[in-house]
Parts: structure tokens; sequence; C-alpha cells
């Protein structure tokens, strides 16, 4: 009898062993983040990096690309999440194209908008006043973009076509080269005009507005969306339950922003945004144990 009790004894133990050999091989699952390189995403996908591996302890792995293949790595299960998603407008033509092939979680912030932007002191409103022949040459004809394949850069290319702009060059560049040439034209008091969006730390640190749309071409208020590949809440349940239940606000990811253009690193300012918000942070892992 002692050595069948013995025995029993050593196959729970192997049982107990095993799962949670299972269980942490399933936390150690290495968690692939899709972004692209916006200041906004830059932000809210470090964020999420940091909670991920501080609070549940999961492995995360960066994946920086174009709009384009950020939507289709979620697709093809190549990525397993984004934070990204900008809708209903900016990344509408990716959700029709890729749509079915993920799971939307719903929006992670609310409040955003894109369209055209220009320094508070240019004394134009409108993207109709583009049109003038003495702004369009105080402008070079020039718009400053960011990344080819962007949302706003599709809807930019519209606007360009429906407002009669056709004099204007929609320049393709980058994120951080476009803050880079707004700023320096803000610091000189010229005139610039660019591809815009909020939350963004430029908004924060000069007085810029937004060009009417009358034709409403960029559309209106939009919102971030988190979308996940499908399969993730059974291959990670704690993953998913806490991208479900991430959410903050334009103003969160805008104090995470004007740190790292004021020269911290994206990891350190997730960090420290993190560490100083611990009961909203809470709120995003509740029920994960």
């Amino acid at each position: 009898m002692k050595k069948k009790t013995w025995g029993i004894l050593m196959l729970i133990l192997l049982i107990a062993v095993a799962a949670g050999c299972s269980s942490s091989s399933s936390k150690a699952k290495t968690v692939k983040l899709a972004y692209v390189a916006w200041d906004s995403e830059i932000a809210s996908t470090n964020v999420v990096k940091e909670v991920l591996e501080s609070k549940l302890g999961a492995s995360v792995e960066m994946l920086q690309v174009d709009a384009g293949p950020m939507w289709a790595g979620i697709a093809d299960g190549s990525a397993d999440a984004m934070v990204a998603a900008w809708l209903p407008s900016t990344h509408a033509s990716y959700l029709e194209k890729y749509g079915q092939d993920m799971e939307d979680l719903g929006a992670n912030l609310e409040g955003t908008k894109t369209g055209l932007a220009v320094p508070a002191y240019m004394d134009i409103k409108s993207i109709e006043d583009l049109k003038n022949a003495g702004v369009a040459k105080s402008l070079n004809n020039q718009i400053i973009g960011i990344e080819p394949g962007a949302g706003i850069m599709t809807a930019s290319q519209k606007a360009i076509d429906a407002y009669g702009l056709s004099d204007y060059t929609l320049l393709e560049s980058s994120s951080a080269a476009m803050a880079q040439e707004l700023q320096k034209a803000y610091t000189d008091n010229k005139p610039i005009v660019v591809t815009g969006w909020t939350p963004h730390w430029m908004f924060a640190n000069m007085d810029l507005k937004y060009l009417d749309d009358p034709k409403g071409v960029y559309g209106g208020a939009e919102q971030i969306h988190t979308m996940v590949r499908k399969g993730l809440k059974e291959d990670m349940p704690d993953v998913y339950r806490f991208l479900d239940q991430f959410q903050w606000t334009p103003e969160d990811m805008a104090q995470v922003m004007v740190e790292i253009q004021g020269g911290k690193s994206p990891e350190d300012a997730a960090k420290a945004w993190v560490s100083e918000h611990e009961d909203q942070v809470n709120t995003w892992i509740a029920g994960i144990e």
C-alpha cells in the first residue's frame, strides 16, 4: 500500500510540475507588437510593451513597419497585436482589406483628428485658402507629408484633388522629418503646411491650427483601435485580456510624447508614465492572475 500511495503521489507531483511548465511556457511566449513610427504610436506601443513586461512577465518584440504591412502582419498572424488602428477614416482602406482576418477589440483612445495643419500665425483658415496664388508661392507649392502609404497621405492626396490644388506637391518624408521641418519653420516664423494629427507633441509645443475642411475629406473625430490576430485569446489569454482593457486619453498619450520629444528614450518615457499611473494601469490588468 505504501508503494502504491507513493506512486500516486509521484504521479500527482509530475502532473503538477508539467502543468506548471506548461503555464510558464505559455507566459514565456513572445508577444509581437506591430506599430508605425508615428510619435503617437511610438508612445502607445512602448507603454503597452512596458505593462506586458513589468506586470505580466511577457517577452515583447517590437515590429516597426509602415501602415500597410502593420495591418497585413496582424491579418496573417506574423504579428500578435497593434494599438495603432485609426478608424473609421484614416485606415478605412486597410480595414476593408484586412479587417475580416483579425479581431477588433475596440477603441483604446477617443478623440483623434487628422488634417492639414499650419502655425497659428498664418493668416489662412481653410484648405480652400491654399488656392490663393500668394499663399501657394509662400509655401513653395508644397505640403509636407510623412511616410508614403500612411492613411493621412492618401487623404491629403484626395484633398489636393478635391480642392483643386494641382499646383501643390505632397512631399513624402517621415513623421520625424515632417515635425523637424515644422519646428524649423515655426522657430523662424515662416509659413508651412503639414499633414497633422492629434494627439501629437507638436500641438503641445507649438501654437498650431487645423485648416477647415468644408468638403469633409479628412472626416470627423476618430478613434484609435486595438487589433489582434485571430486565436490570440486562446493562445495568450492574459495578453488578450490586458489588450482588451487597455484604454487611455489624448492627454495621457501627450504626456509620453512630450517626454520623448524632450529627450527621453521611448522606453524610459513609458516606464515613467506606467510607474506614475499605477491605479490606471491596474484597471488594464484587472482580473489577470
